[in-house]
């Protein structure tokens, strides 16, 4: 009885590791986006000649830029337009700033990235370093091949 037992669970396991097999066939063969869009879908390579995918991708190339083109223009004449009303705002009295603290905090700035940049990070050190002894080893290598030879 065990042994029918067995049998029988070695042929559900055969059966299942075919089928699972027959999948993965199935979706290797089977394109990501028939998958997902059906089989009408494709990639336009294959639907339209060259000149119509040419003509296609002038036409929204063109609509794209001058779409941009506008886009770009509208946030540059509000971001203009920003800044001119915050100068009418400051000089009429609306806004007050204080250079004082301006001053102040820019120096604070300035000092901070002078500390910063006095030293390099460990990171350009550990690479230098590295550099270093990579090319000595090769100096002394070039030296030792050829001892009568200064480099």
């Amino acid at each position: 009885m065990a042994e029918k037992k067995k049998d029988k669970s070695e042929e559900v396991v055969e059966y299942l590791l075919d089928k699972s097999e027959e999948v993965v066939d199935y979706a290797k063969k089977q394109r990501w986006w028939n998958k997902i869009f059906g089989k009408n879908s494709g990639p336009v390579a294959e639907k339209y000649d060259v000149a119509t995918q040419l003509a296609i991708g002038g036409v929204s190339g063109w609509c794209a830029g001058y779409l941009f083109q506008k886009v770009g223009k509208l946030a540059a004449s509000a971001v203009g337009g920003g800044f001119f009303l915050l100068q009418i705002a400051n000089h009429t009295g609306y806004i007050k700033v204080d250079w004082k603290r301006v001053e102040r905090d820019v120096n604070k700035a300035k000092k901070q990235l002078k500390l910063n940049t006095e030293k390099p990070s460990k990171e350009v050190r550990t690479k230098v370093d590295e550099s270093i002894k990579e090319n000595n080893v090769k100096y002394m290598e070039a030296r030792s091949c050829h001892p009568k030879k200064k480099i």
